[in-house]
């Protein structure tokens, strides 16, 4: 399953893809991972806060509603474990992301100045 996973990230970002193994190492680590055909999502909880590590749709499926009810689904799980809000981070010229993260109910709560390859990260939050 992990090395589908790795599949499925490396045509998401097919810049900068992840190996199984580091799929693996974020399960070891305490991550949650849902994965379908097309898209995933990786978040990791501490105390009463979440982060979303990673969130990715397949460009040919894009567009389709996956990465929301991804996100609806991270939030479900988080709401039963107690968890009170999600934290989050997506480069400031990551416009479909951004915006996919406001329709969602995140909000902008600061910037990380050239954090990604010299681009500002966009740190956002959402109370669940």
């Amino acid at each position: 399953m992990l090395n589908e996973l790795a599949n499925l990230h490396a045509k998401c970002f097919p810049h900068k893809p992840w190996s199984d193994v580091d799929f693996a190492d974020l399960k070891k680590s305490g991550c949650e991972i849902i994965a379908s055909q097309n898209g995933f999502i990786v978040w990791r909880a501490v105390a009463d806060e979440a982060e979303l590590i990673t969130i990715g749709v397949a460009p040919e499926a894009r567009r389709s509603g996956i990465a929301a009810a991804m996100l609806g689904i991270m939030d479900g799980e988080l709401k039963k474990s107690g968890i009170k809000s999600v934290f989050l981070e997506v480069a400031e010229n990551n416009t479909p992301a951004r915006k996919l993260y406001e329709q969602n109910g995140y909000i902008q709560v600061g910037v990380r100045p050239k954090y990604y390859d010299g681009v500002d990260a966009i740190l956002m939050k959402k109370d669940l």
